[in-house]
């Protein structure tokens, strides 16, 4: 069937995007296989409607957006996951790898939709009016989200200098 074929094609070329997505936005690798399988069943299902939008990308960031955000009602998804406890002031400025080890903790401690609209406006590099499309919310909504995640990071980072290529 054509339909499946393009299905198969499209997944096989954005399958390295779509993990590194769900990693951004839960944090271990295992969780995001779950996303990402979970998303593709929705979008298997609801391919003629995906291939219809505008973007299919967007459409796609979006379904495994919902489905991250829609993890946290589910009972088996409440499970305590093991976090380093961001450590008070650092004796010399972070740099490279622990840099980045301590803002993926300090991202984890941030509400599901916090670290959502961080992933999308800076890992994602979409704008306000993109992110607010993903999420489904308004574009105010993105804009105090944005502020309140970025407060929470500057408290549970308050020595971090921002700089690198892979931080928000």
């Amino acid at each position: 069937m054509r339909s499946e074929r393009e299905y198969v094609e499209y997944i096989q070329a954005r399958m390295p995007w779509l993990r590194r997505l769900a990693y951004r936005l839960c944090g271990q690798w295992s969780a995001a296989d779950d996303l990402v399988q979970e998303c593709l069943v929705a979008l298997y299902q609801h391919w003629r409607k995906a291939t219809a939008a505008d973007s299919l990308d967007a459409y796609v960031r979006a379904m495994l957006v919902h489905v991250y955000l829609a993890e946290r009602k589910r009972s088996w998804s409440r499970r305590v996951w093991p976090v380093a406890d961001v450590i008070g002031p650092p004796v010399a400025p972070l740099a490279g790898a622990e840099l980045r080890v301590d803002l993926l903790a300090a991202l984890a401690k941030l509400s599901r939709g916090q670290r959502a609209v961080l992933v999308l406006r800076f890992w994602e590099d979409l704008d306000v009016a993109q992110t607010a499309a993903a999420l489904g919310c308004s574009t105010g909504t993105v804009k105090s989200q944005t502020s309140h995640a970025i407060t929470a990071l500057r408290r549970l980072l308050p020595n971090y200098v921002p700089g690198g290529s892979d931080t928000p």
